[in-house]
């Protein structure tokens, strides 16, 4: 099985762990993506990979109709309870690659942290295949970047050599200035592509950072003791050296285009 095949699977193992740990996403990013689609309640929505529902609840409270697809089944049943006030919106359990499109086309596609687990050779085809001709492809990417309590983040570093072998050494958390919008997925399908970006800082108890670090495909995909240790020794790196609370910065993006008219 192929890397991104096997750790796009770990995302199920938890559901109910990445629904209350995992951060929402900011309301101006939420009202941008509405702006630039020009979602009203009778538009179409596809979203791709809606895990427990971070961006699908604030785009249903918006009255859109919405197709979610996921293909956890633990995620799945999750995101269907914390959908359950909005019946324009359905959840299937599906992987996009193999999902079969609709006759009636969408106003937008959408996926939040999720499109880099598709198959490369077939997601922006297919995503424009999706949308009706003017209809907008929107991708959310969050980023972990320099901020907060900045001395943790530099020290946390030893765990992860001592723990996790992969760790490239000096490691350090980028900038957000140093990171460059990526129009990958869009071309040759659309044009012009359109970038917001968006900072927000969380604060977390040691508890709460273990929690939202077993939610993460390379931490839960290490082995069992390599995997304990380094979350034990990060707990107590918080409790002990940071009073019991750190603050993280994300850095989230919005990206998003129009459909390219063919001819």
């Amino acid at each position: 099985m192929p890397d991104r095949e096997r750790l796009r699977a770990t995302f199920g193992e938890d559901a109910p762990r990445y629904d209350r740990a995992r951060p929402t996403y900011p309301p101006e990013l939420v009202a941008d993506l509405t702006a630039a689609a020009d979602l009203t309640p009778t538009s179409r929505v596809l979203e791709i990979g809606c895990g427990t529902g971070q961006l699908t609840v604030p785009l249903a409270m918006r009255g859109c109709a919405i197709t979610a697809l996921d293909l956890s089944l633990s995620m799945v049943d999750l995101a269907r309870r914390n959908l359950a006030a909005y019946p324009a919106t359905t959840v299937e359990l599906s992987a996009f690659e193999t999902w079969p499109l609709p006759p009636v086309p969408f106003d937008l596609v959408v996926s939040a942290t999720a499109f880099h687990w598709i198959d490369p050779a077939t997601r922006t085809a297919k995503a424009a295949e999706a949308l009706r001709p003017g209809g907008t492809l929107a991708l959310i990417t969050t980023h972990h970047v320099a901020g907060g309590t900045e001395d943790f983040w530099v020290e946390v570093q030893h765990s992860y050599r001592r723990h996790d072998p992969d760790t490239p050494p000096d490691l350090r958390l980028p900038r957000p200035d140093s990171i460059p919008p990526d129009a990958t997925d869009f071309t040759p399908h659309f044009a012009p592509i359109h970038f917001r970006r968006y900072e927000r800082d969380v604060p977390y108890t040691g508890d709460e950072y273990v929690d939202l670090l077993l939610t993460y495909s390379n931490h839960r995909s290490l082995p069992e003791p390599n995997r304990e240790a380094l979350l034990t020794e990060i707990k107590s790196l918080i409790d002990t050296r940071y009073a019991g609370r750190i603050v993280k910065r994300y850095l989230f993006e919005l990206a998003f285009a129009r459909l390219r008219h063919e001819g």
